[in-house]
């Protein structure tokens, strides 16, 4: 059990349906970031410096996954194509937490939603607001705001260190399957 950034006690949480991200209100969720062990902290300062798919330049903000496989697919579309460049310092971290999720306007115009988050960010209205993956549409990207008057209690996230080269290890069934 922890304290959430709303302050009530949390429990560990099971699976739950994405359908619950989809919805403005307060829920229990855990969220999941795949980050280089010098970037933990939950700053914004990546962002502010280079921007998001969701928000522009000068904006703190930081990006979640719904689950833990959504986090890692997209750290990795950043990676570069050779494999020996592949930093080693990765650490999957998750956050337990209850507040409100409040959605962000579903546009075709990724112009309009930058706009929308960039106004949401300022606005400091609320901690986290969340969109469907352009990625895995099955899975959420939840942003979180930095500014927002509860983000600086809440409590640290869980991390573990993370390989790639485990993850992505020749699967030792490999060769059977091939052969059918």
């Amino acid at each position: 059990m922890s304290r959430s950034c709303c302050g009530r006690v949390t429990r560990p949480l099971a699976a739950q349906s994405n359908e619950h991200l989809r919805t403005f209100g307060q829920i229990d969720l855990r969220l999941w970031r795949l980050t280089r062990q010098p970037f933990e902290a939950l700053d914004g300062a990546g962002a502010r410096q280079h921007g998001t798919r969701y928000s522009s330049a000068g904006k703190p903000v930081v990006s979640f996954a719904s689950e833990a496989g959504l986090a890692v697919l997209v750290a990795m579309r950043y990676l570069p194509h050779d494999r020996s460049q592949w930093p080693d310092d990765f650490r999957l971290g998750w956050l337990e937490t209850d507040c409100e999720v409040e959605p962000i306007p579903v546009s075709s115009n990724e112009a309009d939603i930058r706009d929308w988050v960039d106004q949401w960010l300022d606005s400091k209205r609320s901690l986290l607001a969340v969109i469907e993956s352009k990625v895995l549409p099955e899975g959420n990207v939840v942003l979180f705001n930095p500014l927002y008057k509860s983000a600086p209690g809440l409590e640290a996230m869980s991390y573990r260190p993370f390989s790639f080269e485990e993850c992505l290890h020749t699967p030792p069934m490999l060769d059977t399957y091939r052969r059918t």
